[in-house]
């Protein structure tokens, strides 16, 4: 377990670049140097945790664990990948809400809303190229905008999600008319897990109750069970949700934070979670932290006894077509608002958001520099 906990350690801190580096670095320390699973292993945990609703890199980094070293090893492995991100999130949330209304904290915030606008449009235009590859992937993306356009709140967040997936089921009867049922094996995931990740996600809304601690579990814990795609995904999906406790600035200078230091980008969640409990930033960033990686955990070990027959299902692959369509749609519509209409205020601007795409894109210029960047092209027009 000690084994397992340092080496994520110090994985948690140097990964940098998103859910996909992490997947690399994971390969070439687990399977290539130290073996501690096979190649085709590896391979299929990536499917498995690209499949389910969470953040990839850090299911699989629990898969890893597990098999290392069993549950205690899975929960070392998280420990020690998401320990330095929470840290340095939690208390750069605490400095801005000391020091908040200063001049330079306004100028690091503008600068990082710009960041967000750039880091935004990378990552969508990559899930584009991926998921939408097809007449009814389009559909489904724009569909799920213009959806996004005219509703509020979770529920308006999550209905495209489920359509899309019953109409994914639907849809493959008639893309796979005939499927042969022997070569289709029962799909029996751990039931114990599972009826604690939907006991807890249907009965955290019922609960009326003033503690802000509570309220703040229950809204990252629905985030977490609905976000497919990666941390970007959780842009769209909690800021309805946050609604009245976090300001959009707040909001986006979590999401450019997260870009800034190593490990997942669900630790956003340590950022929002400080910033919602001024009083009390520390617990609100653990409560938040813990809930937003909760229901992806459950899933992953639900489904870990049933993942081959998962995978043999063509009704499922079919709808997870359809929702990662979706979640691009989602994304999309968030790029739009709050990012861009909070972000871009002048041609200017405009300007310096194209060419921080190009420098990220083109000449593969780090996140970090291209903040120094955009915080220099801030204090210049001030």
């Amino acid at each position: 377990m000690l084994t397992v906990f340092w080496q994520f350690l110090v994985l948690g801190l140097c990964s940098f670049g998103g859910p996909a580096a992490h997947i690399g670095y994971f390969q070439q320390a687990f399977v290539v140097k130290k073996k501690w699973l096979s190649g085709e292993d590896f391979t299929q945990a990536v499917a498995l945790c690209q499949f389910l609703p969470g953040p990839a890199s850090s299911q699989l980094g629990m898969y890893i664990g597990y098999k290392k070293a069993g549950y205690q090893g899975s929960i070392a492995a998280f420990i020690g990948f998401t320990l330095p991100s929470f840290i340095l999130l939690t208390f750069m949330a605490i400095a801005n809400n000391q020091f908040s209304g200063s001049i330079v904290v306004e100028q690091i915030i503008t600068a990082a809303k710009l960041l967000a606008v750039v880091v935004v449009t990378d990552a969508l235009w990559g899930m584009i190229k991926k998921n939408l590859i097809s007449i009814p992937t389009i559909a489904t993306a724009l569909l799920t905008m213009i959806w996004l356009m005219f509703s509020h709140g979770l529920f308006g967040q999550i209905l495209p999600i489920i359509i899309a997936s019953i109409v994914g089921f639907l849809w493959s009867f008639k893309t796979q008319p005939i499927v042969d049922k022997s070569l289709i094996k029962p799909i029996r995931p751990h039931a114990g897990l599972l009826a604690v990740f939907f006991s807890v996600l249907l009965l955290l809304p019922l609960i009326t109750t003033t503690n802000d601690n509570i309220k703040l579990f229950a809204i990252f814990y629905q985030a977490g069970s609905f976000v497919f795609g990666g941390g970007h995904v959780v842009l769209p999906l909690l800021q309805p949700m946050l609604d009245g406790m976090i300001t959009d600035n707040t909001f986006l200078s979590a999401y450019a934070s997260a870009q800034l230091v190593p490990g997942p980008m669900f630790t956003m969640a340590s950022y929002l979670g400080a910033s919602a409990t001024p009083l009390m930033p520390i617990i609100g960033s653990l409560v938040a932290t813990i809930a937003v990686f909760l229901p992806g955990s459950l899933l992953l070990f639900s489904f870990l006894p049933a993942w081959k027959a998962l995978f043999s299902h063509p009704r499922l692959t079919q709808s997870l077509i359809l929702i990662n369509a979706c979640v691009v749609g989602l994304l999309g519509s968030a790029l739009i608002n709050p990012v861009i209409t909070s972000s871009i205020k002048s041609i200017e601007d405009s300007f310096i958001v194209i060419v921080g795409y190009v420098l990220i894109k083109k000449y593969q210029c780090p996140v970090w520099l291209l903040a120094v960047f955009l915080f220099l092209y801030v204090l210049i027009i001030n």
